[in-house]
């Protein structure tokens, strides 16, 4: 392997944009390029390498660039559909190759630390990841020609990078007050749709082939019905009397349920009606023909929340190809996990790459839309005390264990708060991009020719 190929690991379990990013940020950045003779920049290459690119103090090497190409050519056959032409894959892979090292130059310059005890976790995940102890990893790395001190350099970097994204691009992203009473206004309006309802019915059975007469005889049951009580009879007497409903001991009350667990007939006619009122008319379904009331309407619960309690171990990955082995790592630790050999807690604190880390990953009491999407979906999603399937995000592989839940009603800050943090997720792919492609537009990038 060469030296470039050692580094490559480094960056293919840290780098913290994925593959579809990078090449989606190369695309957009289709920035002129300088081109200055004679650059005294310079690293130890091996015979048969050359510097494709100079990118600010970074370069970029064919044999790396080859290492890329590959790799995104197996991406593309694995996806299937058709390919697009050589030369355009390669100027893709080139421009993400250029925008990584803006981004790492970026970084630099910044003056970001990344303590040593961050880095250590770093190594040791990339060992295990590679099926290597960290005294089997330094070997290799020597083997390869790349030393120690070289290697956690570039893990370095690639955790700075990440730090400053997340910083920056949170910083380019703006959220009016206008979006965020928008918001709200919806959250709203499906909150009333989803309001718990309490309907009450008298049921006259009813044939779905019915023949005239037999519907005559049931309008006439139901006039009767209504008669009684439009003359102030109690509704669950007449229900008791007359309904044919195997449930009208209750008073025909079908109880508490939000709408999408009623019929939607009977939701669409109790719909203008206020508690204690009666549907003007009977609906008519294939049991027969119903007499409605509605009984209560709860309040809206659109700011009813269910905050969550959950920790997280995470594991920070890149490359489609370093991917499969993250998550099959994750895979075992999650089994190490449910079969009582090892706590949640004791793993996050010896490889979770998260600031959580060290408290065993506890991410505290969250709101509904404190996290990104694929892992707020995932979190939702299990039962108190289990662990989720290893769950993939734009952060790295995640194992979630959800400890406890909460409904509250939040405060009118943290609804706000809760509204902008969805509008900024909304956003932060977009935002993301045009930040690359701004630092692209800054950069000193210097294409060199292909040695003759």
């Amino acid at each position: 392997m060469h030296a470039c190929a050692a580094a490559a690991l480094a960056l293919a379990a840290l780098q913290p944009w994925t593959t579809a990013h990078a090449q989606a940020a190369g695309s957009a950045s289709a920035a002129p390029t300088a081109r200055i003779a004679g650059s005294t920049l310079g690293r130890d290459l091996r015979s048969g390498d050359w510097i494709v690119a100079v990118v600010n103090t970074e370069l970029v090497t064919q044999v790396e660039l080859q290492q890329r190409l590959e790799r995104a050519e197996a991406e593309l056959r694995r996806a299937g559909g058709s390919k697009p032409d050589e030369q355009t894959v390669r100027q893709q892979v080139l421009d993400s190759l250029i925008d990584e090292r803006v981004l790492i130059t970026y970084a630099r310059e910044l003056g970001a630390k990344v303590d040593e005890a961050e880095l250590d976790r770093a190594v040791a995940n990339i060992a295990a990841q590679n099926q290597l102890s960290v005294a089997q990893l330094r070997e290799r790395l020597r083997a390869d020609g790349m030393d120690e001190p070289r290697f956690r350099s570039n893990l370095r970097d690639q955790l700075l990078v990440e730090r400053v994204r997340e910083r920056e691009v949170a910083a380019r992203i703006r959220i009016s007050d206008a979006e965020i009473d928008t918001l709200i206004d919806e959250w709203k309006i499906k909150g009333a749709a989803q309001a718990p309802i309490n309907i009450a019915q008298i049921l006259i059975s009813l044939p779905e082939n019915a023949s005239a007469a037999e519907l005559a005889r049931a309008q006439a049951r139901v006039d009767a019905v209504l008669a009684r009580l439009r003359a102030g009879e109690a509704f669950e007497r007449v229900a008791r009397e007359l309904s044919d409903d195997p449930k009208k001991d209750s008073g025909g009350a079908l109880g508490l349920r939000t709408p999408d667990r009623l019929p939607d007939l009977f939701v669409d006619a109790v719909r203008p009606l206020q508690p204690g009122q009666l549907a003007p008319a009977a609906v008519r379904s294939g049991a027969g023909l119903h007499v409605l009331k509605l009984v209560e309407r709860q309040d809206s619960a659109a700011f009813r929340v269910t905050q969550t309690h959950a920790r997280h171990i995470l594991l920070r990955v890149s490359e489609a190809d370093q991917a499969e082995a993250v998550l099959r790592r994750m895979a075992d630790l999650r089994t190490q996990i449910d079969s009582g050999r090892r706590s949640f807690e004791a793993v996050a604190r010896e490889v979770s790459e998260d600031g959580s880390a060290e408290s065993g990953g506890d991410l505290g009491w969250t709101d509904p839309g404190t996290f990104v999407p694929e892992f707020e979906q995932a979190m939702d999603r299990l039962g108190t005390g289990t662990v989720s399937a290893p769950v993939r995000t734009r952060f790295g592989v995640h194992l979630i264990r959800v400890d406890e839940r909460r409904d509250v009603t939040p405060e009118p800050k943290a609804i706000r708060e809760q509204a902008r943090n969805q509008l900024r997720e909304r956003k932060y792919e977009q935002a993301y991009l045009d930040w690359v492609k701004e630092l692209r537009l800054r950069a000193y990038v210097e294409l060199r020719e292909t040695p003759q």
